[in-house]
């Protein structure tokens, strides 16, 4: 093996393989859950495809150009199968799946008449919920408990039962719930001993999603954090991860919007194109726009949002091209549109000797259809990272957020197109494959072969 070789056999890992049945628990079973849900069952059943899948229809290029093998993902390494998933989940109102896929009205009555039967056999149970932290929902479905300790020890129980009933030895919980108010980090959060003393004595600054997120952690079940809330992302869960050996993903599922960011605005800084300004608005109709019409909700996905420009682009490196960006988001609640939202970006570039141009984007797109693959794309390599022995922060699964969680000496990463390979190059070593890196090393000579040309060229 040549010294510059991208192997790296010492981070090889034995992976556990997916034996039994795959408990999936979603905290929030709305539109984005029980779409998922719903066309999990569908695609058991031959009746739809994947679509937007990596784990179901990505391959990966394994080797050199010149001999490469492209097996699909799911063949490359171990994932557990879509066939063996047990749905189960909590929400504060108590319309089974079936009924809420309905009401979502993202995926039509029709489509869903084969797997009705399935659908209405998963109810939620009670949820921890509380206005202070949602405003523009309520629903009878709650838990009650004398103490935040106390609700967190009810969805324990809950995790435990759903386990023993369905007879699984793993799980994984993914938060597809309603996008809480802004809060920044405080004292109670810094350490473990800090919030667990903060539940007992109902502490404000404790979410309901933190609760989730501390029930699953000390159960041993991996967490993903698809809001853009603080949850996982605070000191004292993070040390729980790593003390039960737990990985962790979040937070912010990357759907509409911020996923053409991810892809337009690499394009620019790589051309070195400078920008003046980017508007965006959305408009949204269904219960995340209900919810993000109060400003406490809003003001965690501005943050959320915002702050992909500024990674991607690096204005304290390129202050001629992009100190003083104008980013400006805007998201209206309009019930007509329901899950389909709409959004409009202006982007305002200049170029060569300084002369503006500009970009319009016009993106109709299925809030619930582009999560609901994500989703299971999280279910299942969360699953596989368990099983692979890592733990705390998975980094590596950044592609999938707006707000992707790193160490806390690091910036994360935004580009979609590293991320992308950020989580290829990690399926590759996890299986004991050559890294890529697609500088093209065969392309180059090497010094030998320069100085041998060259000797060659003077003796003639």
């Amino acid at each position: 093996m040549s010294k510059n070789s991208s192997y790296y056999p010492e981070l090889a890992k034995k992976i556990d393989p997916p034996k039994g049945r795959l408990g999936v628990l979603l905290p929030g079973m709305g539109a984005v859950a029980t779409t998922f849900i719903a066309g999990t069952h569908l695609i058991r059943k031959k009746l739809a495809r994947p679509y937007g899948s990596l784990t179901q229809m990505q391959r990966i290029r394994l080797g050199k150009r010149t001999n490469a093998r492209f097996p699909l993902i799911k063949e490359f390494v171990p994932l557990a199968r879509i066939e063996d998933f047990v749905f189960g989940g909590w929400d504060i109102f108590k319309d089974n799946a079936y009924q809420t896929t309905l009401k979502a009205g993202v995926l039509p009555q029709d489509l869903l008449k084969p797997v009705q039967k399935e659908l209405s056999r998963i109810v939620p149970l009670p949820a921890v919920f509380d206005r202070d932290y949602v405003k523009k929902l309520d629903g009878p479905n709650v838990k009650k408990g004398r103490n935040k300790m106390a609700l967190a020890q009810m969805l324990i129980k809950d995790i435990q039962q759903f386990k023993k009933k369905n007879k699984l030895t793993r799980c994984v919980m993914v938060w597809c719930g309603s996008t809480e108010v802004y809060m920044k980090p405080k004292k109670t959060h810094e350490t473990l001993a800090l919030f667990e003393k903060g539940l007992k004595e109902n502490n404000p600054d404790i979410s309901p999603s933190m609760i989730y997120a501390y029930a699953a952690l000390k159960e041993g079940v991996p967490y993903a954090n698809g809001a853009p809330n603080l949850a996982l992302d605070i000191p004292a869960l993070s040390e729980l991860a790593k003390e039960n050996n737990v990985p962790i993903a979040g937070k912010d599922f990357k759907t509409g919007q911020t996923l053409m960011k991810t892809m337009v605005a690499p394009g620019l800084k790589a051309r070195m194109l400078g920008l003046h300004g980017w508007f965006s608005t959305n408009i949204l109709g269904n219960r995340d726009g209900e919810v993000l019409d109060d400003p406490g909700s809003f003001k965690s996905k501005e943050v959320s949002k915002a702050s992909v420009l500024d990674a991607i682009l690096q204005p304290e490196l390129y202050p001629e091209l992009y100190k003083n960006v104008y980013h400006k988001i805007r998201i209206e609640y309009y019930p007509p549109r329901g899950d389909a939202k709409e959004g409009w970006d202006n982007i305002d570039i200049f170029g060569w000797c300084g002369l503006p141009m500009q970009i319009k984007i016009n993106f109709l797109c299925r809030d619930s259809i582009l999560a609901a693959p994500v989703v299971l794309d999280l279910v299942l390599f969360l699953d596989l990272a368990q099983r692979s022995g890592l733990s705390g922060i998975q980094e590596w699964l950044s592609f999938y957020f707006k707000s992707p969680m790193s160490r806390p000496d690091l910036k994360p990463e935004h580009d979609l197109s590293i991320q992308h390979l950020k989580l290829q190059n990690t399926l590759r070593i996890l299986m004991g494959e050559e890294v890529l890196d697609h500088s093209g090393l065969d392309y180059y000579e090497s010094r030998e072969a320069i100085f041998e040309s060259a000797g060659k060229s003077k003796n003639r």
